[in-house]
């Protein structure tokens, strides 16, 4: 992780408190004494990949460096049902203020890992990769970019600035395929270009035009292997549109290189995970 990543998950804890905590926690502080130190252990309720310890403990950190956290798996770790991922002490009031927040964010990680895992394991024996696409939670983008990762998959675009990814409408806008990828070429800016393609046509234009990666858009399987024919290795393909983990495998099968996959951050199941307080007990 570089540091400009590390800096833009910063500003997603941060949002997230100011969210969630507000003026302050008014619950908290008019029952807790401000003295008071508390121990916890974050419990995986079912059984799936992690990812996030590291986002929970930067949370706590945030409201306080006294805030002692050991986790106790690693991430990208596969976990089964009741499991100890890590244990917290510090003030009272900061862990109870934060556990919300850290513990949302590492559900919603954990559970876009164990997604990602899934669609991997399915399309495991073939060439094909899994990618996520930016169908992700508004401010959330780094986290659930990094938590695909973490799953075992790999990201496509960050953003609409690392790659240029001709659509439909771009090309409806320009007048043709060749018009479009001609604009994108003048723009000089060295990036790769990937175009969709809704027809054998486009796939045999696009290919003409030498460009680096080609989307299949919601193709029958019969139409992306004979993409995969027609193109031979000239460019990479990638399947998109409708990708389900009922239907991966045979997706992946027809030899493309790339299946992208808006599940992974638009629909994942938040992964149940838990805060046990105990007490007399210290992380480590």
């Amino acid at each position: 992780m570089d540091e400009k990543q590390k800096a833009e998950i910063i500003r997603c804890i941060e949002s997230a408190l100011q969210e969630d905590i507000g003026s302050g926690d008014v619950t908290t502080e008019s029952i807790v004494p401000e003295d008071e130190v508390m121990t916890g252990k974050i419990v995986a309720k079912q059984a799936g990949v992690i990812a996030g310890l590291d986002v929970v403990q930067a949370t706590f950190l945030l409201l306080s460096e006294s805030v002692d956290f050991a986790a106790h798996v690693d991430e990208g770790a596969v976990v089964e049902s009741p499991h100890v991922l890590a244990s917290v002490a510090g003030p009272a009031r900061v862990l109870l203020s934060g556990e919300r927040v850290a513990l949302n964010l590492l559900g919603r990680m954990s559970g876009i890992a164990t997604l990602a895992r899934r669609f991997m394991d399915e399309v495991s024996g073939t060439k094909a990769v899994i990618l996520d696409t930016r169908k992700t939670a508004p401010g959330l983008r780094v986290l659930d970019k990094l938590a695909v990762q973490r799953g075992g998959a790999h990201n496509h675009r960050l953003g609409l600035y690392d790659m240029i990814l001709i659509k439909d409408n771009h090309i409806d806008f320009a007048g043709s395929l060749e018009a479009a990828v001609t604009r994108a070429r003048a723009s000089a800016s060295g990036l790769e270009i990937e175009v969709e393609a809704r027809t054998m046509e486009d796939v045999r234009e696009a290919l003409r035009l030498e460009v680096e990666r080609i989307m299949l858009d919601n193709m029958m399987l019969d139409d992306m292997r004979q993409a995969v024919e027609i193109c031979a290795g000239r460019a990479k393909l990638e399947a998109s549109g409708n990708v389900r983990l009922e239907n991966v495998r045979q997706i992946a099968e027809t030899g493309v290189d790339f299946i992208s996959v808006g599940a992974l951050t638009h629909s994942p199941h938040v992964f149940d995970v838990s805060m046990d307080w105990v007490e007399g007990e210290k992380p480590g």
